[in-house]
């Protein structure tokens, strides 16, 4: 990797002002590094003055004083100036390729050498993204889970030019954050995440649609069953247990045929055109647009923030 040697992270460059990149901003405020935001939105001050507000009463720690943590950060609407001598630039940019592509050949010659060149991105590939460097073996997506502040899971994705050295740098500079980094190795598209999320909420759609549950009655079951499950083992750690003293062997051997013929025949394949998302919105609309949005996060982050301090995290 072309530069020089990486010392301590003291200051990191957000790129992106919306709902990611302000939640970066609160994490790496409260870890005692310098921000500096960088956006194009008419509005970036006021919007990073509210995001550090609403973030910092559940950030993992413990809250923190917004006011204590905005004194360590910068809003700067050059993006050269942001990124000139940062140790890691966090982008969270629009989905839309040519942007990130531009955005990372640009930043790649005003960043400092030994900076690290993350990309918060949910749906693009790391060799996609770095195509027009000269280069990007310090490129890698380093994706969170929503809500960025708070979900300890952070998805480290390298491409097929990315430095290894890069990769454990970031590893740990996102372990120092108390994240819990895992790097995936080969390409995949979309976010392991994501794509484990997205076959959930197929099949949540699915049953929604065919009117077996209503949309607030999903989650319901989900929290009440698989939310809690999985907050304590994983999928694959709870089937184990679930074969009993023969583990997932004896859980395959005499589940598996059954589940496979479920997978085959019983769940869906559902299309959101129009009339599936309005009956969609609508249910949602109806059993959670009571509140304001912010009444909302506040109520979802407290309700996370007790169940990693229930679970030591």
């Amino acid at each position: 990797m072309s530069g020089t040697a990486a010392g301590p992270v003291r200051t990191a460059a957000v790129v992106g002002a919306g709902t990611i990149g302000l939640a970066w901003t609160t994490l790496f405020l409260a870890h005692g590094l310098d921000v500096r935001v960088n956006s194009h939105r008419p509005d970036s001050e006021a919007a990073v003055r509210a995001g550090v507000g609403l973030f910092a009463p559940t950030l993992p720690g413990g809250p923190a004083d917004p006011a204590e943590l905005l004194a360590r950060v910068t809003v700067e609407p050059d993006v050269a100036k942001a990124v000139a001598g940062a140790d890691v630039v966090q982008e969270n940019l629009r989905e839309d390729l040519e942007t990130k592509q531009r955005f990372f050949a640009d930043v790649e010659h005003t960043a400092p050498g030994h900076a690290l060149l993350l990309s918060s991105t949910s749906s693009l590939r790391t060799d996609d993204i770095g195509a027009l460097m000269a280069d990007p073996g310090r490129l890698m997506i380093g994706h969170p889970f929503n809500p960025a502040h708070l979900i300890p899971l952070v998805e480290i994705i390298p491409g097929t030019r990315t430095d290894p050295d890069a990769v454990t740098r970031a590893a740990g500079f996102y372990s120092s954050l108390g994240k819990t980094p895992v790097a995936v190795r080969g390409p995949v598209t979309g976010t392991v995440a994501n794509r484990l999320q997205s076959a959930l909420f197929r099949e949540a759609v699915h049953l929604v649609l065919e009117g077996v549950l209503t949309v607030d009655e999903v989650d319901a079951v989900v929290t009440a069953s698989l939310g809690p499950r999985w907050a304590a083992v994983g999928p694959f750690r709870a089937f184990h247990l679930g074969g009993g003293r023969g583990g997932l062997r004896r859980m395959l051997s005499t589940a598996g045929p059954r589940m496979a013929a479920e997978w085959r025949h019983h769940l869906g394949s559902p299309e959101l055109d129009a009339s599936a998302v309005e009956l969609l919105v609508s249910q949602a609309e109806s059993a959670f647009g009571g509140g304001s949005y912010e009444r909302l996060v506040t109520e979802r982050d407290a309700r996370q923030v007790a169940v990693l301090r229930a679970l030591g995290g």
